[in-house]
């Protein structure tokens, strides 16, 4: 966040995949004390838990089926709602909720420039649809955070097939999580260039790769 606005990058932050909220909350609070006036945090969550696996669409799922099953389901818009108020953050004129699946709700949304994204979506259908629907909006030099990068195989199978298609050369920087053995759980890197494929275009190649069995 310093660096963004160090080098005044332009563009709002998102958050795909919220949980308790806490890191939206952050990313809000970073913004107010750094002096920041005019970029919108976008908090976009089912609220629901994580989607059913689907298989007939997403094949790199596979390992994943059945784990929306036994994720925490229970924390509603409400509630994260509420633990922004505890903050002194639940600054509706800096926020925009974002509730649904992210393919309904990401391509039906206007969005500007995007500065940072953080995903956090688990699968990788979640991902992918972050990345299709979001990606264009990100200013060069923009941050990508992926939560789940070295501890879900859907999600990273997701962000390397994109950054393969589009020819995103940008080094992935990863560091671990809390537990022993979370070695490379997040990964991030800047934006270095325009995406030259339309979302149909990834989805084609997308398709086509899942037919390859030498990438599972």
């Amino acid at each position: 966040i310093r660096t963004i606005l160090a080098e005044n990058i332009p563009g709002d932050f998102i958050e795909t995949g919220v949980f308790r909220g806490g890191t939206c909350i952050f990313m809000l609070g970073m913004l107010k004390a750094m002096g920041d006036l005019g970029r919108t945090v976008y908090v976009a969550d089912s609220f629901e838990g994580i989607p059913p696996v689907n298989l007939g669409e997403y094949v790199a799922d596979k390992p994943h089926a059945g784990t929306d099953k036994y994720l925490p389901q229970d924390i509603s818009m409400e509630v994260v709602k509420e633990n922004f108020f505890q903050f002194g953050l639940l600054d509706y004129d800096r926020l925009r909720f974002l509730k649904g699946w992210f393919k309904d709700t990401l391509p039906a949304t206007d969005f500007g420039k995007i500065a940072l994204m953080r995903m956090d979506g688990d699968l990788f259908e979640s991902t992918w649809d972050a990345l299709t629907n979001l990606y264009k909006n990100i200013s060069i030099g923009g941050y990508i955070i992926v939560d789940d990068y070295g501890d879900w195989i859907g999600c990273k199978k997701a962000v390397d097939w994109y950054r393969d298609f589009c020819g995103e050369s940008a080094p992935i920087s990863t560091f671990d999580g809390v537990w022993p053995n979370q070695k490379g759980k997040m990964g991030h890197w800047r934006k270095s260039k325009e995406c030259p494929l339309s979302i149909d275009e990834v989805n084609k190649l997308r398709r086509e790769r899942q037919q390859d069995k030498s990438f599972y």
